[in-house]
């Protein structure tokens, strides 16, 4: 069954670069970011995982963890990771999953339930992983990306997209295409009249009854 914006986060417990994983109990009271990757030492993953790395700051400093999966064995990843740091010139500090027998990613739905672990497997073989799920305190998905092989993600986005579900999920508020935190919000048509002057005292600017821009709540 497809996973789907709203659904629980399947739970899971793998091997990864920093041990054993149990990812409910890992996720805790925060924000969670699990992306995955098809094959080991493939150029385009040995990007994204840099720029993670670089980027891990920023999600720290929003309360959420970061977690990478890769259809090799834990042993390969460790290898990997030396790759990743002289290449792109920052060091992978979060774990990173061992999924040599597709089982977290069939869990998610990234594969064939029927596909098989045994080796050889290419990264042709598994170029459906290639999502970002954006995870909760909830434990419910809040968004999800999935990207061809040919193209690096981008996660200055993603980090745009945990800004603005962290945001919405405390206001009643959406944010409009191409929006950056700081900038003006929508009032979401939910939210009426005497309820909108009551959460947003200052005003609003509206263009249409339907389309209320407001200052994005601190």
């Amino acid at each position: 069954m497809s996973l789907r914006i709203g659904d629980e986060a399947p739970d899971f417990s793998a091997s990864t670069t920093q041990g054993p994983l149990h990812f409910h109990q890992w996720i805790g009271d925060g924000w969670a970011i699990l992306f995955s990757h098809p094959k080991d030492f493939t150029p385009v993953c040995t990007t994204e995982l840099g720029a993670v790395a670089r980027l891990l700051p920023e999600f720290t400093r929003r309360n959420c963890k970061v977690v990478g999966l890769s259809i090799d064995p834990v042993e390969d990843h460790l290898r990997w990771l030396g790759d990743i740091e002289e290449t792109q010139g920052h060091a992978v500090t979060y774990p990173l999953i061992g999924d040599s027998d597709l089982a977290v990613a069939k869990l998610y739905d990234m594969l064939h339930p029927n596909a098989s672990g045994a080796a050889p497997r290419t990264a042709a073989d598994n170029a459906t992983v290639r999502s970002v799920f954006l995870i909760g305190p909830d434990k419910k998905v809040k968004a999800s990306l999935t990207y061809p092989m040919s193209s690096g993600r981008n996660f200055d986005e993603v980090l745009r997209l945990l800004d603005s579900c962290q945001l919405t999920a405390q206001h009643k508020v959406a944010t409009p295409a191409n929006w950056k935190h700081g900038e003006d919000v929508i009032i979401v048509p939910a939210v009426k009249e005497e309820e909108a002057r009551q959460r947003f005292p200052d005003g609003w600017r509206a263009p249409k009854p339907y389309l209320r821009y407001v200052a994005q709540p601190k």
